[in-house]
């Protein structure tokens, strides 16, 4: 016989043998819906706990896969092996929620919102500069608060504080 022929049996054989197997399948299940209370609930049962255990298999190795990128791509930066724009990252990252709370609330972020984002950004930003000079950020806490042993009173406190009570006078009067 020729190499096509043999090839076509082949497949036409698979066929065959799927078709057997769909057929066994759909005499053992049917149309359930003409099947007894009991089996009607064994079927549902049986396919509801395969559907969530494959589901529960997928998702773990997604999850696992997805996890160990962020973990991978934090280490290689740690390391210096990549360098990440944060700044960009989450400037996309603003962009896309308020694109999505617009979609899902009809209104985008309020300004307050986006100020409230941006102070955190920038305080996030000045933690990282501080813990990168904690020898010079402990100098300039221990100056401003007084000593290593605790706060005392200084000038540029009483300073501070007359000017917020002078602030917070000049907005209550306005």
């Amino acid at each position: 016989m020729s190499d096509g022929k043999v090839k076509k049996d082949a497949t036409n054989k698979e066929i065959i043998n799927m078709s057997d197997a769909a057929g066994c399948l759909d005499r053992f299940i049917g149309d359930v819906s003409k099947k007894s209370a009991t089996k009607q609930i064994l079927i549902g049962a049986g396919s509801g706990w395969a559907t969530g255990f494959i589901t529960m298999k997928v998702g773990k190795m997604a999850a696992i896969a997805v996890g160990g990128g962020i973990i991978l791509l934090q280490v290689a930066n740690q390391q210096g092996i990549i360098a990440i724009d944060w700044n960009k990252v989450q400037k996309k990252v603003d962009k896309v929620t308020d694109k999505v709370e617009e979609a899902v609330t009809g209104q985008g972020p309020s300004w307050t919102d986006k100020a409230e984002r941006f102070v955190d950004r920038k305080l996030n930003q000045a933690e990282d500069a501080l813990s990168k000079r904690s020898k010079k950020a402990k100098k300039w806490y221990t100056n401003l608060i007084g000593d290593e042993t605790g706060c005392k009173v200084n000038d540029l406190h009483i300073f501070l504080c007359a000017f917020a009570a002078g602030v917070a006078l000049g907005v209550g009067t306005a």
